[in-house]
């Protein structure tokens, strides 16, 4: 029986949980994400019961399958690929991961322009190596498009990738995407969330409310009044705080945007098509190593005065409440959601 891993309704509960939460595991009141109402309702469908030894192990197997079918799919379409495998790990399984502790805001922030996996050495450690590697740099540059193209699918035009109505599922998805669908249900999948379109809509629409209630704002209030006494008094709103830092990273990675769009992809090799890229990271910086230390400053007050208000226990106590009057409210409708999930699992 395959496990519906791929329904991200449940990755968005717990991450809608954990914005509210200020990203919390646990709340000085002992409230956390896990005690979720809709996410324990909806945890037969992501295999919450199993241990992290187990989960990993089911992950691994899953991305075996995957790549026994990329390289099958290769192999007819005339290329070499070896199965490449190692690659998945649990992210709530790694300790490297703690903005609970005031130590590690205090060194990455919010985790968003440093993190304890910037340190390329130690993730290329991490990393098995990619057994197809030296086929693929034995390939001349058109052999390498083609490996690539058939691989990966094809690239939407400027066009279509502007286009929000484009219908990404038309295009060719090459190999990978193919083994995707073979081997996570992914047609059945995307059936299931047009069949539950509504229901999916107002789940997200739930904590938009939740972000937006009386009981929030006033919350909002009193962590904005100590944000007050610190360098940061323009924020209304918890969310607005971490939010501002994201804005932030995205017109740096714009600038370099702008530089991979004069570059002339057509006639650079793909060597140089790097040393361009390169030279535009956004990460190497001063620009960057400003909003890194503006960041962690910002993140410290944040995390300090959610722990003087306990902003998090509370947050979370607003969220489940309206999360179990979610679940009274349309119980019929979550029930169909749950059984039609398990016919694709």
């Amino acid at each position: 029986m395959r496990r519906l891993r791929s329904l991200t309704v449940i990755a968005s509960t717990t991450l809608a949980v954990g914005v509210l939460a200020g990203c919390s595991g646990e709340s000085e009141k002992g409230l956390t994400y896990e005690d979720s109402p809709l996410s324990k309702y909806m945890s037969s469908l992501y295999d919450a019961e199993m241990s992290p030894e187990d989960q990993q192990a089911d992950m691994e197997a899953q991305e075996l399958e995957q790549e026994e079918a990329v390289a099958s799919c290769m192999q007819e379409e005339g290329f070499e690929y070896v199965p490449y495998t190692g690659t998945s790990v649990i992210a709530g399984d790694d300790d490297a991961w703690d903005p609970d502790s005031r130590d590690w805001v205090e060194k990455y922030g919010y985790g968003i322009f440093s993190s304890p996996w910037d340190d390329e050495e130690a993730v290329d450690e991490e990393m098995p190596e990619d057994p197809n590697q030296e086929y693929v740099d034995s390939l001349s540059e058109s052999e390498r498009m083609a490996y690539e193209s058939t691989l990966y699918g094809e690239t939407p035009s400027d066009e279509q990738a502007e286009d929000p109505e484009f219908d990404w599922n038309s295009l060719d998805q090459g190999c990978y995407g193919t083994a995707m669908n073979e081997t996570q249900n992914m047609s059945e999948i995307d059936a299931l969330y047009e069949e539950f379109d509504p229901l999916m809509t107002k789940m997200s629409e739930l904590y938009e409310a939740a972000l937006a209630s009386d009981d929030m704002v006033e919350l909002d209030a009193e962590w904005a009044a100590c944000m007050a006494d610190t360098e940061f008094t323009e924020f209304a709103a918890r969310a607005e705080a971490e939010a501002s830092m994201y804005e932030e990273q995205e017109k740096l990675y714009e600038e370099q945007n702008a530089v991979s769009e004069e570059i002339d992809w057509d006639s650079a090799s793909a060597e140089e098509a790097e040393e361009l890229m390169n030279a535009s990271d956004p990460m190497s910086t001063p620009e960057w190593a400003e909003a890194a230390d503006k960041e962690r400053a910002l993140a410290l007050a944040d995390f300090d005065c959610r722990a003087e208000i306990d902003y998090d226990a509370t947050s979370l106590s607003i969220q489940f409440e309206l999360e179990e009057q979610f679940i009274a409210d349309n119980k019929a409708d979550l029930e169909a959601f749950r059984a039609a999930a398990e016919q694709v699992m």
